[in-house]
């Protein structure tokens, strides 16, 4: 068959893409952002915190360009002002990854309602109001690749964090949502769901013996992640080689959500 010889490795590239990546300048959006210089994209990072420097040496260092744009992704002018200066410029968007995101805790007794309206803006409204932007400019150059930010929390609950729940669980609707009204337009949308990965903010969870054994114990690896263990997926979700995969999702938990 003609299109099984086609096939190359060339399929993971992303040579001459333009990825926007949502807050990767820290966290788990930063190994996004760096996965897709490393595969041969240029970079848009709109982003809310000041501090650029890392995410700005990591990109160029792979020869790619980079640009930001700060501000706050729940002023719908701002969400605006994104799409707009991306493509003033690079031209297009060929990925969009909405990862920016927050989670406040609190027992659910005590649970503030701007912390829910708050947590459900970011979470979940933002990823269907600048999704829809992109896809809209996606649409006219003729496809593109979404990919949403999903978690272990997608699937469960846990105490303490009632908004980010219920938004995660919302993110994998919007995401068969898209699929279903994008695909026809050659516009795939699929979601990551990372579990348990090791980072900064959780350093404090990770000390903490009884919660760290908790959750390793429940890992069938046997241990939290790692960045790097997101990369791989990000790139095969934002190249040609998922070019049939719409409206779906990838744990990378080390298979923590299929067991009790």
């Amino acid at each position: 068959m003609a299109d099984m010889k086609d096939f190359s490795l060339d399929y993971f590239r992303l040579d001459g893409k333009v990825a926007m990546v949502t807050g990767a300048n820290m966290g788990l959006g930063m190994a996004y952002a760096v996965a897709f210089a490393k595969a041969g994209a240029d970079l848009f990072i709109p982003h809310f915190t000041d501090d650029i420097s890392e995410i700005k040496a990591l990109i160029e260092a792979e020869g790619r360009r980079v640009e930001f744009l700060q501000g706050d992704l729940t002023d719908k002018t701002y969400l605006d002002q994104v799409v707009k200066t991306c493509l003033e410029k690079y031209g297009r968007i060929d990925i969009l990854v909405n990862n920016a995101g927050v989670s406040k805790f609190n027992p659910f007794d005590e649970y503030k309602d701007e912390d829910w309206a708050a947590c459900i803006e970011l979470d979940l409204n933002v990823v269907y109001y600048l999704g829809r932007r992109v896809a809209l400019e996606m649409k006219k150059q003729g496809g593109g690749k979404i990919i949403n930010i999903g978690s272990a929390l997608s699937y469960t609950a846990d105490k303490h964090c009632p908004p980010y729940t219920a938004a995660k669980h919302g993110v994998l609707g919007l995401t068969k949502v898209f699929a279903n009204e994008l695909g026809e337009f050659n516009i795939q949308t699929n979601a990551i769901c990372p579990g348990f990965l090791a980072t900064e903010v959780n350093r404090e969870l990770r000390e903490d013996p009884a919660f760290y054994n908790k959750i390793t114990n429940r890992i069938p690896i046997g241990r939290w992640g790692e960045l790097d263990d997101l990369m791989g997926t990000a790139i095969f979700l934002a190249s040609k080689a998922s070019d049939y995969i719409n409206g779906w999702h990838i744990n990378i938990d080390g298979g923590f959500s299929t067991t009790l």
